[in-house]
């Protein structure tokens, strides 16, 4: 049971590290909060994206992913809320005045619980994400390791491992630079308007891609 060859896991952690570094909405997502609010509204943003990574890994294990990948309307039907979601996080935080919006000053940001609801669905509400895990785990189901959702369900959750090692740091760097300009409204208003920007720019990346 899940005896793998140092080959296997040099090739494995590999590529896990190079996608946990990878930029994209997770990222931006987390540190955008980060930035902007502290590292307490970093961490949530953080969690809340691990969630919806768990979920994706459990799709692909349980299969759901590949309805996702084999329906071009299942995957114009996620791709499109996904994008629509994005570009609306990014018109909040372009239309606030650096006090309100979708991230606020220090001292009235938004609710942990409602920046880890936002995380899970970043992180849900983007097909490529699916398809990935769909397309990169199953390459490291090895023949007589065991079943092949329980080592899907390993390598996934050893992907969300490595992230464990990687985003934290980035989370207490940022909250380090948030500390610097906790009080500079006019620097929060122009974070606000980057981040928007980029949400904005993400949200159009998503939804003029294709499988």
């Amino acid at each position: 049971m899940f005896d793998y060859s140092f080959a296997h896991w040099l090739a494995f952690l590999s590529a896990a590290v190079l996608l946990n570094l990878s930029p994209g909405p997770d990222i931006a997502f987390i540190l955008g909060h980060t930035m902007r609010s502290g590292k307490r509204a970093g961490f949530s943003a953080l969690f809340g994206v691990w969630s919806g990574a768990c979920l994706h890994v459990l799709m692909a294990a349980l299969g759901l992913s590949a309805i996702l990948a084999a329906s071009a309307v299942a995957f114009s039907t996620v791709k499109w809320i996904g994008a629509a979601y994005l570009v609306w996080l990014g018109i909040q935080a372009l239309r606030s005045g650096g006090g309100d919006g979708l991230i606020r000053a220090a001292g009235e940001s938004l609710p942990v619980a409602r920046i880890y609801r936002q995380g899970i669905l970043v992180s849900l509400l983007n097909p490529k994400v699916a398809i990935f895990f769909l397309a990169f785990l199953p390459q490291f189901v090895v023949e007589g390791a065991g079943p092949a959702w329980a080592q899907l369900m390993l390598h996934g959750g050893l992907i969300i491992v490595v992230a464990a090692f990687i985003e934290p740091p980035l989370v207490l760097l940022g909250g380090r630079l948030a500390d610097a300009i906790r009080h500079n409204q006019k620097v929060g208003l122009w974070l606000d308007r980057g981040l928007g920007a980029l949400f904005v720019a993400l949200g159009v990346r998503l939804a003029l891609s294709s499988r």
